[in-house]
């Protein structure tokens, strides 16, 4: 398999379980997101799961959000 790609081998190659673990699929505003939580108990954004193009103008990976404002998915 060839991969073309700009990103870090070491984004795509990530060999680390524990960081899978602390990522989490959530609602915020409506909007589907996978987010990890930081060492502040905060939130940020991992990737968008939604397919409205409206929703990747507001929101972009590496934003923090506020653990308060966020609805789990079960």
């Amino acid at each position: 398999m060839i991969l073309h790609t700009v990103a870090s081998p070491f984004i795509i190659f990530q060999t680390d379980e524990s960081e899978y673990k602390k990522q989490r699929t959530v609602y915020y505003n409506g909007i589907p997101l996978l987010v990890q939580q930081t060492e502040t108990n905060e939130y940020e954004i991992v990737r968008l799961l939604s397919s409205d193009p409206q929703h990747y103008l507001t929101y972009e990976p590496g934003t923090k959000l506020c653990a308060t404002s966020l609805q789990f998915m079960v």
